[in-house]
């Protein structure tokens, strides 16, 4: 029996090609244009090749994965077909000069992350212009070489978006996602009746015949034997039936089933095994009878359980779980999908090739790769241990002062429990606070009396002070205010002490007033009348002791303007240092820090006999000095990876790319070298600038005055002239060059900075030849035949370097330190001897010191090791920075690495099952523990099956078993749609795509199926007429099939207000396009702030909703975005199969801060024409309030549901004149009920809206499909509806109400947030199976009563109010983690809360049910339930029409209204088509 499942979408044809380029332009914008200037099995199999031009073979093996998947095709989407330039749009290449000269005038557009920018000149200053165009058209290489010369000129931005003409629609099927046939219980027949009409799917399973069952291959025999065709179809139908045995296991046959599984897949072939594990796992409910069968040898047992215990020490991992490691990254696979898997891969690609193409291989590699790379830190703190404030400026010490003689000492005191939000109060110096003050600054005074309450309220915070005033030496206190407050403070503090000199102080500052000096005077003489004034304030102060330090410790820190504050050397941001704002700042810093104090002293890293100080500024993130450029997070390096041929001729270097251009420079690079004593320098510097200008001079003799201070440094030296080379504008540069190459180091360093002297130049201006320069000690000979032979022409090598690679107008400077770039320099920037120590400082923070000390392991020769080291260390430090790498590995291992074994079959059986790599090859190490029997093994099998097929893996799959399994470790079969690369049909051309086939099936059991698909995607069911929640194979003739479609890709954000830190719960946001800005809105939920909104691939413009929302609140800023983060407008682009998560940070506006957003719902309108509004009956203008609609809730899956909920609806709309309007989970809905639907709500006058909202990824996941659905019930409910909506009713399904639901909807509700009907007690005979009565729930709710889920009213404003929704999601966070609470969560979950949220018990009589109620009660029931009957199992079918007399009419009535809308659309149908054409559905 078959099963065929799709997953399509709607894109345009040309995805292949569009697929490829953006492929290429992942790895870099230059290779987008060379293949773009160059510009189906056989077109395929041509653009693959083309591509290989450009990428390495490892790439193209991630690119065919990448077409597969479908990876970039989302970028063809653009709504434009033209030249945009600044608004103004043309199609002629005629027009673009005359939209250039108007283009000033207008604003530039916006440009997104992926735009592909041309790499000409592009300046700031001059017009960006936009090509929309579709690659290899006529149109688009006119415009193509029109732009670029341009752009080549500087005199425009040239961007290019991808852009399909006339698009053909094609459906095309994706991948990477799984499908499951999970086993249903048939306790309870819930199967509908109805006959399914055929769909007459045309399959082509010509193929599947091939495929062996119990040694037999019928594809083979059939060709052999056509005239047995009939009788080899009963056979293997004979023998499958033979082998899928599903009779139910005894519990003693499943102990060991996990083992058993194990040793097959340990005992096949070793390239068959992943094969075997995929189809055990994911077809194990048929294979289970035949792995009991299956002895397991002690020796693998033993082997398995030692290394579940090693690796329960050492990485956590326990038997039965699933992890993946690739190159010893931690792959979560509830996380991460194919998509993902692709970009870490892809990422990981470039570290490896770069390795490889360095010449490192085997253990050498292993080892780099796991080097722990430091990510860069974005609070880099300053050394506060300086003479400027250590001496005499602390006004206060925590461990020393006899203030503080009461507190406790111990660190350990960190630890101890305390209430949130209390300091402790502990004799160490764990907070310090470090001021800069200018004191003829206005902000001065508030800080220094800031830092007064500090000192007086006895806050455990050590207060720094650094005054930067006037240095000069001749210079008094009575004409320069600052400096006489230094002398005066000074003077204060000798005779008292500094605190009293501090207080004393604070009121000569008046706040908001400039310091003067006849203020200062007239307080000494006011305060102290008989102090000497001239000796303490004149030029010969006795007062002004280190007064320079400060000053001149600002200067070399690199710091900011002033005023600013150090907390614990960290630097506050100007927004911080706002005295109203400090106050809050710090002590908030004082709580922060607190944490990371406890965790160092609970990791013993921090000790009793420690000095906090010295603990706090030995730090990794302590720096000398501050330089934004060199500290900045937004980082650029060289790729040194290439070994290209040496290019002598410049116009051949010109031609080349730039990783060859980079290895050209790196191989003919000379060095001055001040070398470690091992004979290694682990940092390199390239110094490029020019060096007949005085800025490129003071650059390079800064370089060398570092050099001369550092060992392990080396330094070279790039030209970049302003003009172009030629002898006379050279001869400083071919002399530094000449002397590299003929001198010896410690010569040619000293020549070279004298040279670089500003008199050196003048006397070469004047006329001096070089020879009169030429020190003693220098090889002379050697040095003038290469001076005077050397050629102009490896400068200009040079200078298109600097142009091409490191993008250096001519002149301008720049610094490289193992690859990274630091520059272009603005023309006065200067950069310090102190700039290129902090430079070093993290170059060997970074990973270049770890990085030698495995390279000098490899025992190479200093000059190599040392050109080693700087390529190794920009290729891992450019990486992108993850979590730490895994080192796993097995203690106990009975196979072996065979790399020589063909067909790798093994002679011990061991539980870790190996594929050895190609050699000589890129490879990945991939390591996957999984137990055989899981669920993740169903997905980790065809994942790793793939993996090997794409790239070249060396494999390991550890067997991590379960023993004594009491219950069936799967209940479902399972298929995960995932190819290699693109498939071809036979014909040649490309397959619409994969899909997921399910083949020698059993046909017992009853099935129903689970779409598991990445966390982004919205997917639907769009054509099945088979009823997907309960699939008999028994009843189907011929193959079951059914279509998905991607429906939508998911935007999720968090969402908090600036000033509370609180979630603004019940906010709304809209997002859509400039053209149409409401297409969806959502609520914002209190759990973390989130929210979720549906959308597609494109650039969308997220705003706070039209209303109450947007008149109370104001965005203020937003992460993951892809707009400036203090944007007006929010733009988020959707271009990838990942999920986008956005944060939002918004703040209540000034007139509104006592505003509340839920304290009325006055909306205008559904907020979810978001959540999706599909349909619905047409609204008269004179529509009613809305408190006349009656709005009711419902879910149903499966055909049965479907049909009971039909009939629910219309006993609701015969019972009432109130217009009613439906609401159903649109996640659940077959094909079928939403093609219909519409015609229902036409012919009975009713509205209904289709919402839709996605599990949030931090909610604990449900995996049976009743529990989903069940969750959906409650725990949504806030977000679910818009704020408009004030109540509404959930009915279930397979009710039918015989009374007026607005009775219920006005029912007072005592201030609960929703009112549930209990259960009944009048049926004695069922008295055994109220569970309710005894243990947990008869004690835990007491005297009240538990209360049955299928009806009730949410009263919405007070279910948001008191954030029910929030408190019941919690709840079910901390209970669902136990798989055995919350049986029926549904109504487990309120009644578990009953204490927390409030139920109110409704009238026994709105919910009638035969299995818990007594006949008697039926007379005046308001509502029907059709419950499940515990002791009876009776169907539901049989039940209703046995129970409620008129169900029966109701389903008449219905059928006769499907059968019109049916044959209406049949009739439509055969119009449609033409004659003599053949109707084919797609499968």
């Amino acid at each position: 029996m078959f099963y065929f499942i799709t997953l399509g979408r709607l894109f345009r044809f040309l995805w292949l090609f569009i697929d490829l380029i953006e492929f290429i332009g992942e790895d870099g914008n230059e290779k987008f244009w060379q293949f773009v200037d160059t510009s189906v099995r056989s077109y395929y199999n041509l653009i693959i090749k083309k591509a290989g031009q450009f990428l390495t073979d490892l790439q193209v093996n991630l690119l065919k994965f990448a077409l597969a998947l479908h990876y970039f095709t989302k970028h063809s989407f653009s709504p434009f077909s033209f030249v945009s330039i600044h608004g103004q749009h043309s199609c002629s290449t005629k027009d673009i000069k005359k939209l250039l000269k108007a283009a000033a005038g207008r604003p530039k557009p916006y440009l997104y992350k992926n735009d592909h920018t041309y790499p000409g000149v592009n300046k700031t200053d001059v017009p960006v212009v936009i090509l929309y165009a579709e690659i290899g058209t006529k149109k688009f290489t006119s415009f193509h070489k029109a732009l670029s010369e341009k752009a080549e000129k500087g005199t425009l931005t040239y961007v290019l978006r991808h852009f399909v003409a006339n698009p053909k629609p094609q459906k095309m099927l994706l991948s990477g996602y799984g499908v499951e046939l999970a086993i249903k219980s048939t306790e309870y027949k819930a199967v509908d009746d109805t006959e399914v009409k055929d769909s007459k799917t045309v399959i082509n399973v010509e193929d599947d015949d091939n495929d062996e069952v119990q040694g037999f291959l019928f594809g083979t025999l059939k060709k052999s034997h056509p005239e047995l065709q009939e009788h080899l179809v009963e056979l293997r139908k004979h023998l499958l039936e033979s082998t899928n045995d599903m009779a139910p296991l005894k519990v003693w046959e499943m102990q060991d089933l996990s083992f058993q599984a194990a040793s097959r897949i340990m005992s096949a072939p070793k390239f068959d095994a992943l094969k075997l594990m995929r189809d055990l796992s994911q077809n194990f409910p048929s294979k289970a009878r035949s792995l009991t069968r299956v002895a397991v040898k002690q020796e693998m047992r033993k082997e398995i359980e030692e290394n579940q215990k090693h690796l329960s020490e050492t990485i956590g991992v326990h038997p039965g779980d699933g992890e993946l490691f690739i190159n010893g990254l931690h792959i979560d696979l509830d996380i991460h999908n194919p998509f993902s898997i692709w970009d870490i891969l892809k990422s990981e690609a470039k570290v490896l090739e770069g390795l490889h193409n360095l010449g490192i291989k085997g253990e050498h590699q292993d080892k780099l790769l796991r080097l722990p790379v430091n990510a860069v830190d974005d609070s880099y703190a300053l050394d506060i241990r300086h003479p400027a404030i250590m001496v005499s400026h602390w006004i206060n010490d925590i461990e020393n002062d006899l203030m503080y003689r009461s507190w406790p000492t111990g660190v350990q005191e960190l630890l101890r429990a305390t209430f949130p939000g209390v300091i402790r109060q502990i004799r160490r110096n764990f907070f310090n606070l470090v001021l800069f003050l200018d004191p003829l600054q206005e902000e001065s005074g508030e800080l220094v009396k800031l830092a007064e309450l500090f000192y007086k309220h006895k806050i455990p915070l050590r207060i720094g002070f650094v005054f930067v005033v006037n240095t000069k030496d001749e210079i008094d206190g009575f004409s320069d205010a600052g400096v006489g407050f230094y002398r005066l403070l000074n003077y204060i503090a000798d005779e008292y002490d500094l605190p009293q000199a501090l207080m004393s102080v604070v009121s000569v500052i008046d706040v908001g007033e400039t310091l003067s000096a006849d203020t200062i005077t007239a307080y000494l003489k006011r305060k102290f009348p008989k102090a000497n004034s001239e000796r303490i304030l004149g030029v010969e102060s006795e007062y002004d002791d280190k007064r320079k330090d400060g000053a001149l410790f600002y200067k070399k820190s690199g710091l900011g303007a002033l005023p600013l504050a150090l907390f614990n050397g960290v630097p506050l941001s100007p927004d911080e240092m706002d005295p109203e704002e400090l106050e809050t700042v710090i002590l908030q810093r004082i709580m922060d820090t607190t944490t990371a104090f406890q965790r160092a002293v609970f990791m013993g890293q921090l000790s009793e006999g420690s000095d906090v100080v010295d603990y706090l500024m030995e730090q990794a993130n302590v720096v000398p000095r501050m330089n934004p450029l060199i500290l900045s997070s937004d980082r650029k390096y060289l790729d040194l990876t290439a070994t290209p041929d040496d290019w002598e001729d410049t116009y051949m270097f010109s031609y080349v790319d730039t990783r060859d251009k980079t290895a050209v420079i790196a191989k003919r690079m000379k060095y001055f070298t001040n070398s470690d004593e091992d004979g290694m320098t682990p940092v390199t510097l390239w110094v490029a600038g020019d060096f007949q200008k005085v800025s490129g001079r003071k650059l390079l003799i800064n370089a060398l005055k570092h050099l001369k201070a550092s060992p392990g440094v080396r330094v070279g030296v790039i030209d970049n002239p302003s003009e172009k080379p030629y002898d006379d504008n050279t001869v400083l540069y071919r002399a530094i060059w000449a002397s590299l190459l003929t001198q010896k180091n410690k010569a040619a360093a000293e020549f070279v900075h004298k040279l670089l002297k500003e008199e050196s130049s003048q006397l070469l201006q004047q006329g001096t030849k070089m020879k009169d320069l030429l020190m003693q000690g220098m090889d002379v000979d050697a040095f003038e035949k290469k001076f005077n032979t050397l050629e102009v022409d490896f400068i200009h090598t040079q200078q298109l370097f600097c142009q091409d690679v490191l993008k250096l107008n001519p002149g301008q400077r720049a610094v490289i330190s193992n690859g990274r770039i630091l520059g272009p320099f603005e023309e006065q920037e200067e950069f310090t001897v102190e700039d290129f120590h902090l430079l070093e400082k993290i170059t060997l923070s970074g990973s270049a010191e770890k990085v030698k000390a495995r390279v000098k392991q490899m025992g190479m020769k200093p000059k190599h090791a040392s050109d080693l080291v700087m390529k190794v260390d920009a290729l891992l430090t450019a990486a992108p920075k993850g979590e730490v790498r895994r080192d796993v590995h097995f203690i106990k291992d009975s196979h072996r690495w065979d790399f020589f074994s063909p067909f790798g079959i093994c002679s011990l059986m061991g539980s870790v099952l190996h594929l050895s790599p190609r050699e000589n090859e890129v490879f990945y190490d991939v390591v996957a523990i999984v137990d055989p029997l899981t669920r993740e093994a169903q997905k980790i099998s065809s994942l790793l099956t793939v993996l090997s097929q794409v790239v070249n893996v060396r494999l390991q799959v550890f067997m991590n078993c379960r023993a004594k399994l009491s219950e069936m470790p799967l209940k479902s079969f399972y298929r995960f749609v995932l190819e290699p690369d693109v498939i071809f049909l036979a014909n040649d051309t490309v397959s619409p795509g994969p899909v997921a086939r399910f083949m020698e099936l059993p046909e017992t059991p009853l099935l129903t199926l689970n779409m598991i698909t990445p966390e982004s995607w919205m997917v639907q069911a769009v054509r099945s007429p088979y009823d997907l929640d309960n699939i008999h194979l028994q009843e189907v003739n011929g193959v079951v099939a059914a279509e998905f479609e991607l429906e939508h890709l998911l935007l999720e954000g968090h969402c908090f207000d600036l000033s509370t830190g609180q979630p603004p719960r019940g906010l709304q946001f809209t997002l859509g396009m400039s053209r149409d800005p409401l297409m969806y809105d959502t609520i914002v939920m209190a759990n973390l702030g989130y929210f979720q909104l549906k959308a597609n691939p494109g650039a969308w413009i997220l705003r706070l909703r039209k209303g109450r929302s947007e008149e109370i609140y104001q965005i203020l800023t937003h992460d993951g975005t892809d707009s400036p983060a203090d944007a007006g407008d929010v733009i988020v682009v959707l271009n990838s199969f990942h999920s986008k998560i956005i944060k939002v940070r918004v703040q209540k506006k000034a007139d509104k801060i006592g505003e509340d957003l839920l304290s009325e719902a006055s909306e205008s309108k559904g907020i979810w024409e978001s959540i999706t509004r599909c349909g619905g009956s047409k609204k008269d203008d004179g529509e009613k309030k809305k408190d006349d609609v009656l709005n009711i809730f419902s879910v149903a899956s499966g055909h049965l549901y479907e049909r009971f909920l039909r009939i629910m609806m219309l006993s609701v709309l015969r019972h009432t004149q109130t217009p009613v309007k439906f609401w159903f989970l649109k996640n659940y809905l077959s094909p079928s009920f939403k093609e219909t639907i519409s015609h229902m709500a036409e012919s009975y006058g009713f509205q209904y809206e289709l919402v839709q909202y996605k599990w949030p990824r931090w909610l604990h996941q449900q995996t049976e499909k009743q529990r989903i659905i069940w969750g959906y019930k409650i725990l949504f409910l806030d977000v679910l509806f818009p704020l408009a909506v004030d109540k509404i009713i959930f009915v279930d399904a397979d009710q039918i109400v015989r009374a007026d639901l607005k009775e219920l909807r006005d029912l007072d509700l005592e201030g609960a947030p929703y009112g549930y009907t209990p259960f009944c007690d009048s049926r004695r005979e069922m008295e055994g199976y109220r569970f309710w009565k005894t243990g947990y729930w008869a004690s835990h709710l007491g005297h009240r009563k538990y209360h049955i889920s299928a009806l009730y009213v949410v009263d919405l404003k007070k279910f948001r109010k008191i954030a029910a929704g929030d408190r019941l999601r919690g709840q079910y966070q901390a209970l669902s983690q136990d798989p055995n609470s919350l049986s029926n969560l549904d109504q487990d979950l309120p009644n578990n809360m009953i204490h927390q949220v409030a139920i109110k018990s409704l009238p026994q009589e709105w919910l009638w049910c035969e299995t818990w109620c007594d006949d008697t009660s039926k007379t005046t029931a308001k509502t029907i339930d059709l419950c499940n009957n515990p002791m009876t199992k009776e169907p539901k079918l049989v039940a209703a029409a046995r129970i409620v007399p008129e169900w029966v009419e109701y389903d008449r009535e219905i059928k006769e209204l499907l059968r019109r809308v049916q044959e209406q659309e049949d009739t439509t149908t055969q119009k449609q088509i033409p004659a003599g054409s053949q109707h084919k559905k797609g499968y």
